[in-house]
């Protein structure tokens, strides 16, 4: 397993997840909640990419310490944690547009 290259999958997909929860914060402000959605979607299956290398990782280091920790494998597990973290934020924030929109009518 090449750690780079695991690790920047992580950063790469965690990273366009994260930009694309932001897109939909500003879709659903401008009260375009299917396009919102839809970047939540698309996000999510970046954010199911990331995961999934994350979990190849961790199967191959088995718990005992098999894959060299570095810096930059930390900082991809980080970005990969706090953009999960954003994804759902971000997906309350859309929800909240929506039913604000609806009680105005």
């Amino acid at each position: 397993m090449d750690q780079e290259a695991v690790v920047m999958d992580i950063i790469v997909n965690a990273g366009e997840a994260r930009s694309l929860c932001y897109e939909a914060l500003a879709a659903a402000r401008q009260q375009h909640y299917p396009l919102a959605r839809e970047h939540l979607q698309q996000a999510k299956a970046c954010l199911n990419r990331a995961h999934l290398t994350q979990t190849q990782l961790i199967e191959a280091d088995q718990g005992e310490g098999k894959v060299k920790m570095t810096l930059v494998m930390v900082h991809a597990q980080d970005h990969l944690m706090t953009t999960i973290l954003a994804h759902e934020l971000v997906a309350e924030m859309v929800t909240m547009y929506e039913n604000m929109a609806a009680d105005r009518g």
